[in-house]
């Protein structure tokens, strides 16, 4: 209890009261600050309107494409070098076919002698070209062919097509011979058809009736040969089909005009017996008067039970309401009447109430109007009630009236469809038997006249030519789509890399993922362990001009200025926190500031090893109370700036930080150090971050590039919030511009020019400006 007034009287004295009041900030109020972005802040207001709501520019995107294609370069190069090596190995191993075509002429139907004695073809349908097309590539016009050219007694036809490695290697010692022999003449001409149909195209030519018969094969004369064989097969096949099916269709109809004659007597001899045995008269009406009324009476219910619908529903509401909701009430002129002069009577009642009493001779006359009034309200209401409710009563007669006259109509017709139904049964039975007849005399002379007439709908427009190259393969063409294939199989695998690779390496990744502004871009370092140490010294490295420019950014991070006190931690360990604790308070120590650089990672210590000073006392000899701070402070090698190590690791370090004397330490030391940077613990999962930081009026929230995944960066930034930590925004670290596809953004120098720092000043009285002699 002593502790806490002492550190809320430091507190109310000095600068580090604003860390004080962070802490214990009113949680149901943003964490807001001017001039700088904090946990939960909108991005809309960090980075105007509407930007939430604006989608990426063409210009961005292609960025975004470029910088998956420069960082994934050689696994794209891969793939593509791959396809390409395969795409090369099987053209250079196909065996070279030549293509032989022969053009047809397609006609729906062969010219015909028609009633008017004129000769005309008649234009093809899509369905039939459709059919053709199906009949070239069919197995029976392949067999055709077999048969023709005798390509199933003929060796060549499948040496010749199958002639890749192994079948040379088998040709030479006699194994395609020996097979030949063994397959059956069925087996060979088998074979012989399959291989014609595998390497045969049909190919239309669009708009047209004009078809190409392509045949390849590696004998270029007997490609033609087989090609040409090939259109006089399907030119052979429709004449044969033709008469075929004249021939059938002839004797089919005649026998079945046979038949029919004798069922259309038949049944007109049925149709007249029964009219007369009926006393039916035929008439050309469609409906009876019955079947009329009947469709008249259901309009008629249709409309009855819509209007019973309509005041049912009125009714109900009238009968469950109990106020003047309604609009049948509302808009009763009457009852608008009586209400407005009750609302009158109402208000001077209630006027002339704060002079008389109820009793008051004034005040009993308008209170029996008002009376008078809802008793004439209550009469009008009922009385819509009860025109409400007899409209729905006689909405129910007149619907069940309406339902008796129906059921007696449809009696009336059911009864007379009886009686005419086996009429219309026979009528039917005569017109159709009439009508199948005299369609069937028409067929049979339409087929009699076909079948005189031979001519064909399908002719040879041109002869196949005997090719002069292979046709196949394509080399270039074949390893221009392997490239391609490559290509795009690389950018598949690439993007697809990319969108599961959920590790923040850009600026635009971490401010995404943490919502924060980015203060600084640190480049990465390549090298041994030293060579960071050994940029951040000279003032002319990349590095060092990465941390200039975050320190400038911090002194314009708040409306004061710099912060007094700054937290710098991250989610993980090794992302680059320690070193840049260090470079932020040796740049502030050596602009001429008093800076007081404290290491609080009790678990996992490194400022001590990387300033190369000890760590036997430090910041848990202080907060267990054994040592006060002067005690535990130690030269940093640096001028201005006082080094506090760790100390001892004690066992419960979350127990010892969330003291107050970690506070005492941030408002105590303000009043004798410019700023203090304390260099936090990674959080992750533990609280020693949260208690470090509630301790501090900022935090820097560090992201090493490439390290850690999004989700553990918001998990980490969502904590801090919920600590109500003030996070002045994040810094990413170890970022390789060129190797992680950044170059267009990023990759401009920090030393522009030679000598950018030492412009008309020697490199040595730079260096020695910026590094002043230690004091004694």
């Amino acid at each position: 209890m002593m502790d806490d007034g002492r550190l809320h009287n430091e507190d109310a004295g000095s600068d580090g009261g604003a860390s004080r009041r962070v802490a214990t900030v009113d949680a149901s109020l943003p964490l807001q600050r001017s001039g700088s972005r904090s946990v939960g802040y909108p991005r809309e207001e960090y980075m105007g309107a509407g930007y939430g709501e604006q989608e990426p520019d063409l210009a961005t995107t292609i960025f975004y494409y470029l910088r998956i294609i420069i960082r994934r370069k050689w696994l794209i190069a891969s793939i593509a070098l791959l396809t390409l090596t395969v795409g090369g190995l099987y053209a250079f191993m196909k065996t070279p076919l030549y293509s032989a075509t022969v053009r047809i002429q397609i006609e729906q139907k062969a010219a015909k002698v028609l009633e008017g004695g004129e000769t005309t073809a008649l234009e093809g349908g899509r369905d039939f070209l459709r059919t053709q097309y199906e009949l070239l590539k069919s197995r029976a016009l392949a067999e055709r062919v077999v048969s023709s050219l005798g390509l199933d007694q003929n060796a060549s036809l499948s040496t010749a097509q199958n002639a890749s490695a192994i079948s040379i290697i088998l040709n030479a010692f006699g194994g395609a011979d020996q097979s030949r022999r063994i397959l059956s003449p069925l087996a060979l001409r088998s074979q012989a058809t399959n291989i014609v149909r595998k390497y045969v195209s049909i190919r239309p030519l669009p708009g047209s009736r004009l078809v190409d018969i392509l045949y390849k094969d590696a004998n270029p004369s007997q490609a033609q040969r087989i090609s040409d064989a090939y259109a006089k097969a399907f030119v052979a096949a429709n004449l044969d089909k033709r008469f075929q099916a004249n021939a059938y269709a002839k004797t089919f109809l005649e026998d079945q005009i046979q038949q029919l004659k004798i069922r259309l007597q038949q049944s007109e001899q049925v149709l007249l017996e029964f009219a007369q045995r009926e006393q039916i008269v035929a008439s050309r009406d469609k409906a009876s008067i019955a079947e009329n009324n009947l469709a008249a009476a259901n309009v008629a219910l249709g409309s009855l039970i819509s209007e019973r619908i309509k005041n049912e529903q009125l009714w109900r509401q009238v009968q469950a309401s109990k106020g003047f909701g309604l609009p049948q009430l509302l808009s009763n002129g009457v009852i608008d009447g009586l209400r407005s002069r009750r609302n009158t009577l109402t208000a001077e009642y209630e006027e002339k109430r704060e002079t008389y009493k109820p009793s008051y001779p004034a005040m009993v006359q308008i209170s029996n109007k008002i009376k008078e009034i809802d008793r004439q309200l209550a009469s009008e209401v009922n009385t819509i009630r009860a025109s409400l409710k007899g409209a729905y009563d006689s909405s129910i007669n007149q619907e069940t009236e309406m339902r008796t006259r129906i059921t007696e109509l449809r009696s009336a017709v059911l009864d007379l469809q009886k009686r005419g139904a086996q009429h219309n049964i026979h009528r039917r039975e005569v017109e159709a038997n009439r009508k199948l007849y005299n369609s069937l005399l028409q067929r049979l002379k339409e087929v009699d006249i076909a079948s005189g007439v031979g001519t064909n709908n399908v002719f040879i427009v041109d002869k196949a030519e005997r090719p002069g190259s292979p046709s196949e393969p394509r080399v270039s063409r074949i390893l221009l789509l392997s490239l391609m294939l490559g290509l795009g199989s690389g950018l598949g695998v690439a993007y697809l890399l990319e969108i599961m690779d959920d590790r923040a390496r850009a600026p635009e990744d971490v401010e995404e993922a943490t919502g924060l502004s980015i203060l600084g871009v640190i480049p990465a370092v390549q090298g041994e362990d030293d060579a960071f140490e050994q940029m951040l010294l000279d003032p002319r490295s990349a590095v060092s001009e990465a941390y200039r420019s975050l320190a400038t950014a911090l002194q314009f991070s708040t409306e004061a200025g710099l912060p007094r006190s700054i937290a710098i931690t991250s989610a993980g360990a090794g992302e680059g926190k320690s070193s840049s604790a260090i470079a932020i308070a040796r740049h502030f120590a050596l602009m001429g500031m008093k800076v007081l650089l404290v290491d609080a990672d009790l678990r996992k210590p490194s400022l001590h090893k990387k300033l190369g000073r000890d760590n036997s006392v430090g910041l848990s000899n202080y907060l267990t109370g054994a040592l006060p701070p002067p005690e535990t402070f130690q030269e940093s090698g640096i001028h201005n700036l006082t080094f506090m190590a760790s100390g001892p690791l004690p066992p419960n370090a979350a127990d010892i930080l969330g003291g107050t004397k970690m506070y005492s330490l941030v408002s105590v030391g303000a009043e004798a150090f410019d700023l203090i940077v304390i260099d936090a613990p990674p959080l992750l999962g533990l609280a020693d971050a949260q208690l470090v930081a509630n301790a501090v009026s900022t935090t820097i929230f560090v992201v090493g590039s490439g390290q850690s995944k999004k989700g553990a960066i918001r998990n980490a930034v969502g904590r801090l919030a919920m600590a109500r930590v003030q996070v002045i925004g994040s810094v990413l670290t170890k970022f390789d511009a060129k190797s992680g596809g950044y170059g267009y953004g990023y990759g401009y120098s920090y030393s522009y020019g030679g000598d950018a720092y030492g412009y008309g000043v020697s490199k040595e009285e730079t260096s020695a400006a910026l590094n002043p002699p230690k004091e004694s």
